[in-house]
């Protein structure tokens, strides 16, 4: 796992043990149910998040974190950050897991990452947020956030399978 200090911290504070499906809102589920399909670019996206015509991408990286990348549902949760960024997180990280888990099973390998947000809103009152989204490495590509030791305003975290287990 690479992530930066504001997401070790909150890797910290937030009981991740025992992630399981009830963590992860139905939507979010369903998709894992799903699976994942491969796009004739190489790419790897989550079949339930694929439009019925998607467009043209720039690079097979831009395809996957597109597609792939969704905010985690936080409509239900409290407002205050104390109460809320322990189920965001554990929501973000137990669906990254059985993300990542079956792209294992259906491609046979771990190639795949996830990334993880947390940040602010933008708004009046600017609760705590979070985008997940899944790409898979290429050895003549920047990763896709190549320096987020460095990421200032977000905690950011890049996450393979082999990070989950711990998890589960």
């Amino acid at each position: 796992m690479r992530s930066n200090a504001r997401m070790r911290a909150l890797l910290q504070e937030t009981d991740t043990t025992g992630l399981s499906s009830p963590d992860i809102p139905l939507m979010f589920r369903e998709v894992v149910e799903r699976g994942w399909s491969l796009m004739p670019s190489g790419g790897r996206v989550l079949t339930d998040l694929l439009l019925e015509n998607p467009p043209q991408y720039s690079d097979r990286l831009a395809e996957e974190t597109t597609i792939n990348g969704r905010g985690m549902t936080d409509y239900d949760l409290p407002t205050a950050t104390d109460e809320r960024a322990p189920v965001l997180v554990r929501r973000c990280l137990a669906y990254v897991a059985a993300c990542l888990q079956r792209a294992q099973k259906d491609f046979g390998d771990t190639a795949v990452r996830a990334y993880v947000s947390l940040s602010f809103a933008d708004t009046d009152e600017a609760p705590l947020t979070s985008h997940v989204t899944f790409c898979t490495p290429l050895p003549d590509a920047l990763p896709y956030i190549s320096d987020l030791e460095s990421v200032k305003d977000a905690a950011v975290g890049e996450f393979s399978a082999e990070d989950c287990l711990p998890w589960s």
